[in-house]
């Protein structure tokens, strides 16, 4: 048995949304880790180290701005390649770019001897609880990763199927008052 098949996800919380223009909202998670903010921002921009935790890989780093970078995301029924130009990169504090057409927003602050990492992100309303259960899943991994433990990732239909992340996903439709989508 791997320590993937062995992690299961805590309770939601640390998530909200709020309204934006159009059919989209904003997606707003905050996750005190128990790591310096360089070595979260190693984390959030190194590929080497976003392949481990993130739902996407980067062809380059995400630490730089004005870097291009494709973002291929994991999982996916067929590739989905974004190529993404970060708009802001002040080490180890704040990361913006896009993914996918979704503003990524990364703001690290210290606290105590970890850091406080919130992410905004927009996203349609409808997957708005599967978004929160999938990036709470993904910053336990980088937590994990960070901490010299790796367990991998788990991501796309395998993700979806997993008991722990449906668990998740009701518990943050919950919180969230949407319905969850008709496959669950």
């Amino acid at each position: 048995m791997t320590a993937l098949t062995q992690y299961t996800p805590g309770p939601a919380y640390g998530a909200q949304m709020k309204k934006k223009e159009g059919p989209n909202w904003s997606l707003i998670l905050v996750r005190e880790l128990r790591h310096s903010p360089e070595k979260v921002w190693e984390a959030l921009t190194d590929p080497v180290h976003l392949r481990e935790w993130a739902p996407f890989d980067a062809d380059g780093n995400l630490g730089t701005v004005g870097n291009k970078v494709k973002l291929t995301t994991v999982g996916a029924p067929s590739p989905h390649i974004t190529e993404t130009t970060v708009t802001r990169a002040d080490a180890p504090k704040a990361l913006e770019y896009t993914w996918g057409g979704n503003e990524m927003k990364w703001e690290l602050e210290p606290v105590g001897g970890g850091t406080r990492l919130t992410l905004w992100t927009s996203i349609n309303r409808h997957f708005i609880a599967m978004g929160a259960a999938g990036w709470h899943i993904c910053f336990d991994l980088m937590d994990h990763l960070i901490a010299g433990q790796p367990i991998g990732r788990k991501v796309g239909a395998e993700a979806r199927n997993d008991p722990g992340f449906r668990r998740l996903h009701a518990e943050y439709a919950k919180l969230f008052g949407v319905e969850m989508p008709k496959w669950q």
